[in-house]
């Protein structure tokens, strides 16, 4: 007769989890490092005017400060809201980087505008002034292309 083995107790099995949790971290992180961060220096606050002349740039700016301003006539820089005329601290913070840790010339740099189309004229223009005053030289004003048609 044949003798059959006898049935040996089932052994709890334990899975290795860390090749996985490697894994997982490792795409986690080249997303992250993929990831365009363009969007973050837009605010959803901001409701850009349209214009016929507006095009995308044709080529991005290395080295630039992008200040968004509300309809309500507050600047929108990193993250923190500031009356115009308390943009004057941050500019200068803004202008010794540029100059010590970039090697540049502030004048070089690049000011991003990004106002909301019911935001007041004279508020933009104080803007300017102030990044001037600071020797900001070079100037980009932000707007959405109007795709409508023109009629003929």
């Amino acid at each position: 007769m044949l003798k059959f083995a006898q049935r040996r107790a089932a052994q709890n099995v334990a899975f290795d989890m860390t090749p996985m949790i490697d894994c997982t971290f490792q795409l986690v992180v080249f997303f992250l490092l993929t990831l365009n961060f363009s969007t973050e220096e837009q605010s959803e606050l901001i409701h850009l005017p349209q214009s016929e002349l507006a095009k995308p740039p044709e080529r991005s700016v290395d080295n630039s400060v992008v200040l968004q301003i509300t309809a309500r006539g507050q600047v929108l820089y990193n993250g923190d809201f500031l009356a115009p005329g308390a943009l004057l601290a941050p500019l200068n913070r803004e202008k010794e980087l540029i100059e010590t840790q970039k090697n540049q010339s502030v004048a070089n740099a690049t000011v991003i505008l990004r106002a909301d189309q019911d935001a007041k004229t004279g508020v933009v223009q104080e803007v300017i002034q102030l990044c001037q005053k600071v020797g900001f030289e070079k100037f980009v004003l932000r707007a959405k292309s109007d795709l409508r048609e023109k009629p003929s």
